[in-house]
C-alpha cells in the first residue's frame, strides 16, 4: 500500500501489556490475580464507552483508578494495600516484544509512527518513556482534548487531521476489535492485533485480522502473501 503514509498504534493492549501489571505482583495478589486483571480491564472499557453515552467525559486515569476499586472488591478485597501498588505498576506497563522491530520497520520504510489513544497525555507520557520507546514515535494524540472517546467516529475525524493526512493514508493497529472497526468505518486502513486468537468480530465491517504487529507490517507494506487469519 504505497500511498500510506502514517502507521498509527493504540497504546493500551497493541502496544503495552495491559496484564503485565497484575502479573508483576501475581504472587502478591495470590490466585486472585487473574480475575482481578481481566476485571480491570473490562471494566476500564465498560465504564469509558458508558460515561461516553451519558456524554460525561471522565478522564482515562479515573476510569483506570475506578475500574481496579471494582476489580478489587469483586474478589472481597475492598481497601487493599496493593491498589497503590498495582496503580503504580500501570504507569510503567512493559510493551509487547513485538513492539520495537515494527515500529523500526516502518521509519526503514520511511512512514512516520505515531500513538493515537483513549489515555491522558500524562498517562502515555509515563508509558513510553518507562517502555523506551520515546525516540521510536513521532507524534502522540490523545483524545483527552476533544473530552470523548474511541470509537465514536468524531475522534477519528480529528486524530487524521491532527496527523495531517487522509484517513486513507493511516496503516491503524489495534488489538482492540472494537477500535479497529471505529477505525475501519472511518476510512482508515486497519488491522485487528489479535493476539489472543479470538474469533472474528464485526464480519459486517470485514476488519482484517492479524496474530501480531509483524503481520500486519507485511500486510501493510505490501507484501502479496495475505497473512494467516487467526
Amino acid at each position: 500500500m504505497s500511498d500510506l503514509t502514517v502507521a498509527v498504534f493504540d497504546a493500551y493492549g497493541t502496544l503495552f501489556d495491559v496484564h503485565s501489571a497484575v502479573a508483576r505482583l501475581a504472587d502478591a495478589l495470590g490466585p486472585e490475580a487473574p480475575r482481578i486483571s481481566a476485571l480491570w480491564r473490562q471494566k476500564q472499557l465498560e465504564y469509558s464507552w458508558t460515561y461516553a453515552l451519558m456524554q460525561r467525559y471522565v478522564d482515562f486515569w479515573q476510569l483506570t483508578c475506578d475500574a481496579l476499586d471494582f476489580a478489587l472488591a469483586s474478589v472481597g478485597r475492598q481497601g487493599d494495600v496493593m491498589r497503590d501498588r498495582l496503580l503504580d505498576a500501570y504507569r510503567t506497563l512493559d510493551a509487547y516484544a513485538d513492539v520495537p522491530a515494527a515500529l523500526d520497520g516502518y521509519h526503514r520504510r520511511g512512514l512516520r509512527v505515531a500513538v493515537f489513544s483513549n489515555a491522558t497525555p500524562e498517562m502515555l507520557d509515563r508509558a513510553l518513556d518507562a517502555a523506551r520507546l520515546r525516540d521510536r514515535v513521532d507524534e502522540v494524540f490523545s483524545v483527552h482534548s476533544l473530552r470523548r472517546y474511541k470509537p465514536d467516529a468524531r475522534v477519528y475525524a480529528d486524530a487524521a487531521k491532527a496527523f495531517r493526512v487522509a484517513p486513507a493514508a493511516i496503516a491503524f493497529h489495534s488489538s482492540n476489535a472494537w477500535d479497529a472497526a471505529g477505525a475501519t468505518a472511518s476510512g482508515w486502513s486497519t488491522r485487528w492485533i489479535n493476539r489472543a486468537g479470538g474469533p472474528a468480530e464485526y464480519p459486517s465491517l470485514a476488519v482484517p485480522a492479524v496474530r501480531d504487529l509483524a503481520q500486519a507490517q507485511q500486510a501493510f507494506l505490501g507484501d502479496e502473501r495475505e497473512p494467516e487469519i487467526p
